[in-house]
């Protein structure tokens, strides 16, 4: 499982300017990033070099923010590879609450990040379906 941090952010211009260089300035490095948003709000989810050090900043900066744990199962780099695992965690009945893919400089391919309400048990599952499940993504 990766902890991840989600941060409540208004929707309004130069609002991500802000969340990075409050992270920059506290030499916290952005591994993977995405942003949802809405009207009046966004949701910011980041995988950082330091989860505490994060929440801490972006709490000190004035953002709501809170820390979970998602999995990050390691996916090919080729068509149909997230199609694969969809499909295998179809058959297994796992409802995700959101995935997005990303990219493991550790080991060079993409990985999809997959938040469900049971992770250990998904993480379990994709792994006995062989299925490589990282612990970090630098």
């Amino acid at each position: 499982m990766i902890r991840q941090l989600s941060i409540f952010a208004e929707n309004k211009k130069g609002a991500m300017h802000r969340v990075t260089q409050a992270l920059a300035d506290a030499n916290i490095n952005m591994n993977t990033l995405v942003t949802n948003d809405s009207a009046e709000f966004g949701i910011i989810r980041m995988l950082v070099s330091d989860t505490d050090a994060a929440l801490q900043c972006m709490q000190t900066a004035g953002y709501l923010c809170h820390v979970d744990t998602v999995a990050a199962a390691e996916i090919g780099d080729e068509c149909g590879s997230l199609n694969a695992l969809l499909d295998t965690l179809d058959r297994g009945n796992v409802n995700l609450d959101y995935l997005y893919v990303t990219y493991s400089s550790l080991s060079k391919r993409p990985v999809a990040i997959l938040r469900t309400q049971d992770i250990m048990e998904v993480e379990g599952f994709l792994q006995a379906k062989g299925y490589n499940m990282l612990e970090r993504l630098d």
